[in-house]
């Protein structure tokens, strides 16, 4: 027997899957796109800035893009690789031969980490030119290349380690989520509250992929080496746990499952026997798959979660506005919230189609088509399902995004107005100390020209936080939408939801941000800062056109995916659920003979 016989197995698989090859031409094709909206400040001379700082900018935004996605590969590739090959119980049959542990982990490895490699080996070329227009040097794009493909390669056995003890994908999904957090984060922060004077002392921050990803540049480059070992000693840890683990826990005896399903994790799942009661007589008349969706509660109390987490950093960030660190707030809470954001997106797109999935699989979804339930009634219970389980949170979310959206534009808004009345103050010479007439005048002046300014930070700071919401809220109704249709195409919940994310969110994102970009290019070589008074108004002038364009281009690709998932839905969901799509017959390519009027001659009886 060949060495690690699944591996070849598994690789052919993947090489006749269209996925592995459209992955790489889909991060080709962002990339160059991120490349062309660079090239084209460039040769505008935009900003002000020399070629080698767009080098080192375009360098910076690819380089941190490929980060996350690095990070993101373990949740959609391998978190739920080995649980799916335990549900549909086809492990036990590789343990019939003589296969090991390390042959099933190391198979299913390889195999779903080409899709990642390949996307991050298509990035790297249009990296490399950042090399040409200057401001990087060849030690930070190797040692950037090295800690990009560390900190997939840790992602994805993250996920496998994951996927050799869990059984639910969801559940999969959120366990690799958390390790990620605790790896990537955990580190950093523990060396954060242990150093209080200040003085950043980095010891466990070693553990961390993001940490040895902003060591890439490090002066000394031992501290960047050292780093890749520990990281990478904690990535084959995890593998070699996932093979030691897995041959001892693929399957699940009856009486375990049994007594399982009557202990504590039944009710943190479903609830006390009366809430099941209550919510089975409330639901199951209106509509029984608004009651089938919406059982399990545990997926709502994490979306409670990360509302918690918003009200916590909207109630930080408000706190502390008006601390000396103030900007490096802001900035916190736009990346924070963000984040937080995209946990949104990730949870309501994975629910969306997880529903489906898994009537597919178990065939529920044939034995409600059965019923006198309509596709229109099928698809509005999963709707009311949703609005039930995370309506509440999600308008508090929105509700704290807007009110940090309206703060920190409107602090941010000030600051440039302080900014541009402190110039004018000090370009005048006028005497600090001496109250002259001339010189009180003139400050008078510059603060009556300036008070329309400071004035309108507040119209300005509400309109973009208006219209950021605005875009959240149809963001969310075209992933449930997209989500729902993924759910029917697709093999499994972890498929369904990278697809819904990719192309309702990332793709869409770079898109819009590339056309932003140039307009707002465009927009600043017509306009003088003169004519609209100063830095700070025209800032909030860019603010709120930004913010418009933005909004107006998610809005147009949100009502054009929703009515087409939604059009899909209704008409080739039943379709689907019997795994016949309808499609048109071809023509004949020749016409068929005319059928004989009378036998022919020698054959009658």
């Amino acid at each position: 027997m060949t060495l690690l016989p699944v591996v070849e197995r598994e690789l052919r698989v993947a090489a006749r899957k269209r996925g592995t090859f459209w992955t790489r031409v889909i991060a080709a094709i962002l990339a160059l796109l991120i490349g062309i909206g660079f090239f084209i400040l460039v040769e505008n001379g935009a900003f002000g800035i020399g070629t080698a700082a767009l080098g080192k900018g375009l360098f910076a935004v690819l380089t941190w893009l490929s980060l996350a996605v690095a990070l993101a590969s373990g949740l959609f590739f391998t978190a739920d690789c080995l649980s799916e090959e335990k549900r549909e119980g086809t492990l036990g049959f590789l343990f019939l031969t003589d296969l090991r542990g390390y042959d099933v982990v190391f198979g299913k490895l390889i195999a779903n980490s080409l899709r990642g490699f390949f996307a991050l080996f298509a990035v790297l070329p249009v990296l490399g030119i950042t090399l040409l227009m200057g401001g990087v040097t060849g030690s930070l794009f190797w040692n950037s290349s090295v800690a990009l493909i560390n900190a997939l390669f840790l992602s994805l056995a993250t996920g496998m380690f994951i996927s050799s003890i869990s059984r639910d994908p969801q559940k999969a999904m959120a366990g690799t989520l958390l390790l990620l957090v605790l790896i990537g984060a955990g580190g950093p922060l523990a060396d954060a509250a242990l150093s209080p004077s200040g003085a950043f002392q980095p010891l466990l921050s070693a553990t961390s992929p993001i940490y040895l990803f902003m060591m890439a540049d490090a002066r000394w480059p031992a501290e960047f080496w050292s780093a890749f070992a520990v990281n990478q000693l904690i990535a084959w840890l995890l593998l070699g746990l996932s093979c030691l683990l897995l041959p001892r826990n693929w399957q699940t005896k009856a009486t375990k499952l049994a007594a399982t399903q009557t202990t504590w994790r039944r009710r943190w799942i479903y609830g006390r026997e009366e809430r099941r009661g209550d919510l089975r007589r409330k639901l199951i008349d209106k509509n029984p798959v608004s009651w089938l969706a919406s059982r399990e509660r545990w997926q709502a109390v994490a979306l409670w979660a990360v509302a918690f987490l918003f009200g916590l950093l909207f109630a930080i960030f408000v706190i502390t506005s008006d601390k000396p660190g103030a900007p490096f707030l802001s900035f916190a809470w736009n990346w924070l919230s963000g984040v937080l954001t995209l946990l949104l997106y990730l949870g309501v797109a994975s629910q969306a189609a997880r529903f489906f999935v898994d009537a597919q699989r178990s065939g529920l979804t044939e034995l409600l088509l059965s019923t006198p339930l309509t596709v229109h009634q099928i698809i509005r219970g999963q709707w009311r399902a949703l609005l039930r389980m995370f309506g509440l949170p999600l308008v508090l979310c929105i509700g704290l995004q807007i009110a940090g959206s309206a703060v920190t534009q409107y602090r941010t808004g000030r600051q440039f107005a302080a900014m541009t009345v402190t110039a004018a103050t000090m370009s005048t010479n006028a005497p600090v100390a001496t109250n002259t007439v001339a010189g009180g005048n003139l400050r008078r002046t510059i603060t009556k020209s300036a008070s329309p300014a400071r004035a309108s930070h507040g119209i300005t700071a509400a309109v973009v936080s208006v219209l950021n919401a605005l875009t959240v809220t149809a963001n969310l109704v075209t992933l449930c939408w997209f989500g729902m249709w993924m759910g029917t195409i697709s093999k499994n919940s972890s498929l369904a939801a990278l697809k819904t994310i990719l192309f309702v969110q990332i793709m869409p994102w770079f898109v819009v941000t590339f056309i932003a970009m140039l307009t707002t290019v465009a927009v600043i070589r017509q306009i003088s800062v003169s004519r609209f008074g100063g830095t700070g108004s025209i800032m909030a002038w860019y603010a709120v056109f930004s913010a418009a364009v933005s909004t107006t281009l998610y809005l147009a690709k949100d009502v054009v995916l929703s009515l087409w998932t939604r059009k899909k839905l209704n008409a080739d969901f039943r379709a689907q659920a019997s795994g016949v799509m309808r499609h048109k017959l071809p023509a004949p390519a020749t016409p068929l003979p005319p059928p004989l009027s009378e036998p022919i001659a020698g054959i009658r009886a």
